[in-house]
């Protein structure tokens, strides 16, 4: 199917539109990436010094449990045992990969376009050449003259001498005899799908990037601080009063070990608290 103008200008605009609407995902992934980092590091430099220390606390409370655990163990008493606590680690925010630049645009002459009609070629010839347009003297004369052969090539059919004068005349190659259709097709096709591939993987990280959990913290602490809430001093209390809680167990647990029934206690206090399930 031949490839008029008209068709080549339409997918080149489609084009074009798929373009713009790629560029707009981008902004709006790359001003989403940038707002989750900006509150990533704001929240990790006033929280992440207190979610270390506990932490580090929670580490030293399994070491001291364990030993207590295996103390009652050899004495005969079975008591319940947590698993090793874990840090909680904040997956990465990668940036959109690379797009890979669409390829240039065919200029070869594999298959033309379909050259303009007779007609269309004379009134383009009129546009340039007749004597009305051009301004009075040797201008308007040159003008007379070539207007008379344009009408002589016209009235003879003479399509030739049209698009001689036409590409002396400085008119493009393909708006006079036609162009690569075939090889423009191929591209436009190559070059929709292309930016089709990347919108899809430019919204497949906008969602990955939306479902994280630090995205959804963020949405509910902004919220909060424009209410004129402070939830992340809220925050840093609270594992304030975490880390006084573990440093006191710290220090019972390990001054029970006498004390197989205090120890016992101690062991099914703390597991209930870990796995919050009571034990009957």
């Amino acid at each position: 199917m031949a490839l008029t103008r008209h068709d080549l200008t339409r997918r080149r605009e489609q084009l074009q539109d798929l373009q713009r609407y790629l560029a707009v995902l981008e902004a709006d992934h790359d001003g989403a990436r940038a707002k989750l980092l900006g509150f990533r590091h704001r929240y990790l430099e006033a929280l992440g010094p207190l979610m270390r220390e506990l932490d580090e606390l929670e580490a030293q409370l399994h070491q001291a449990t364990a030993l207590l655990s295996d103390t009652l163990k050899r004495q005969g008493v079975e008591v319940p045992t947590s698993a090793a606590p874990r840090s909680k680690a904040w997956p990465d925010i990668p940036p959109l990969p690379e797009a890979t630049p669409l390829p240039p645009e065919p200029t070869g002459p594999l298959t033309d376009l379909p050259p303009p009609s007779l007609k269309t070629l004379y009134r383009r010839a009129a546009m340039r050449f007749h004597p009305d347009l051009a301004p009075s003297g040797p201008e308007r004369e040159v003008c007379e003259q070539r207007m008379m052969i344009v009408n002589e090539a016209y009235a003879s059919g003479d399509r030739g001498k049209l698009e001689s004068l036409l590409l002396a005349a400085g008119e493009l190659p393909e708006k006079v005899i036609g162009g690569p259709a075939d090889a423009v097709r191929a591209w436009l096709g190559l070059c929709e799908h292309m930016v089709q591939s990347r919108i899809r993987i430019v919204q497949a990280q906008m969602t990955l990037l939306q479902s994280q959990q630090m995205h959804e913290l963020r949405i509910a602490v902004e919220r909060a601080e424009v209410g004129g809430m402070r939830p992340l001093d809220i925050m840093a209390a609270r594992l304030r009063a975490q880390i006084a809680e573990r440093r006191q167990e710290l220090y019972i647990g390990e001054r029970v070990g006498g004390d197989a029934k205090l120890a016992a206690d101690f062991l099914r206090k703390r597991y209930q608290r870990l796995t919050g399930l009571g034990l009957g």
